[in-house]
């Protein structure tokens, strides 16, 4: 039987040194006390407790303590975009008790996007798994002139460039990333105007005083569904299993546009071949489930449940787009 065991409990047992206020997960099984020897393992994740990045931790942690280790903690280490969490990682032993709960940041933007890395992406971590993923929305107020995305590049390029302006909550984040390269696909180009919180974005939108945001979905969609915001469409490459019936940006005149935010599992480099095999295919076989897909969609990520094969692709991949997009965008490191 799995329990889980917070901060009080666990220090009371005097289970949490270096813990920093994590829970832990725990497996009471003679089989992994034999695989492990009690072993503590520790989730590093570059976000405070209670968002989707911390969340989806503790998923991948459940799923440690159930298959892997007798013990799984989650470590939140906030700070710097997700470079202090990985440095930790990147600084740990290779002995599969460290890994990190990664995102696009930390695998492939943050290289461009920050003068000083810790740590090599490519050099510093092992690829263990693909864990999920969440889509960017673009959205508008209703009192915006175009009311279709089709209307809205129109009314972009009538306007020339840059007098139309548009919000996201940072340089370098996500739904910022996912504008550029939507304006460099469409040949359109729009004032940037940057909030230091989403906060503070969104009650700027939701008063009319920026009419369009690009940023992850979850957050907007009772302003949606409400009518307090009007979305023109998805950036995933499949239409978002919790609004259907928004059309993906993909199939509106873009093929294979695409600019998902995603989570992934890495360990230090040198960590053996077959531990890593045994992390991934764990975790793998662990995100597939119908309770963790649940739990997974309830955080509002979509599951996305890959080896560390997939992973490297992957980052191969999201790299050469990203790369591109950055530097057309001529956003400089800070």
């Amino acid at each position: 039987m799995t329990r889980i065991i917070r901060r009080r409990t666990a220090l009371a047992l005097g289970l949490a040194a270096g813990a920093f206020a994590a829970p832990m997960f725990t497996r009471h099984s003679e089989a992994q006390s034999v695989n492990r020897a009690g072993k503590t393992m520790r989730m590093v994740v570059p976000f405070a407790a209670g968002g989707t990045s911390d969340l989806l931790a503790r998923i991948v942690g459940q799923i440690l303590a159930d298959s892997t280790t007798s013990t799984c903690v989650v470590d939140n280490r906030p700070g710097d975009g997700g470079n202090v969490s990985a440095e930790i990682v990147a600084r740990a032993p290779p002995d599969g008790l460290t890994l990190l709960l990664g995102t696009l940041g930390t695998a492939v933007t943050n290289q461009y996007l920050y003068k000083y890395l810790p740590y090599d992406i490519e050099g510093s971590f092992a690829p263990v798994a693909l864990v999920g993923e969440v889509t960017n929305v673009l959205v508008v107020h209703p009192s915006f002139a175009a009311k279709t995305f089709k209307e809205f590049i129109d009314y972009c390029k009538w306007q020339g460039p840059n007098n139309v302006t548009y919000s996201s909550p940072g340089v370098g984040s996500a739904g910022h990333l996912s504008m550029e390269y939507l304006q460099i696909r469409a040949g359109i180009k729009l004032a940037h105007v940057v909030y230091r919180s989403r906060a503070a974005m969104t009650k700027a939108l939701l008063a009319g005083h920026v009419p369009i945001a690009m940023d992850n979905l979850p957050p907007y969609l009772q302003d949606v569904q409400s009518g307090a915001l009007s979305a023109l469409g998805v950036s995933s490459s499949k239409r978002w299993f919790a609004a259907p019936d928004l059309p993906t940006i993909a199939e509106q005149g873009y093929p294979n546009f695409e600019a998902a935010y995603w989570w992934y599992v890495a360990a230090p480099a040198g960590t053996r071949p077959d531990v890593v095999t045994k992390l991934s295919d764990e975790i793998v076989k662990g995100i597939k489930c119908e309770s963790t897909i649940k739990k997974i969609r309830d955080a509002g990520a979509l599951e996305l449940p890959g080896s560390a094969e997939d992973l490297a692709r992957h980052i191969a991949a999201e790299n050469k787009k990203w790369k591109q997009v950055i530097a057309a965008a001529n956003i400089k490191p800070q």
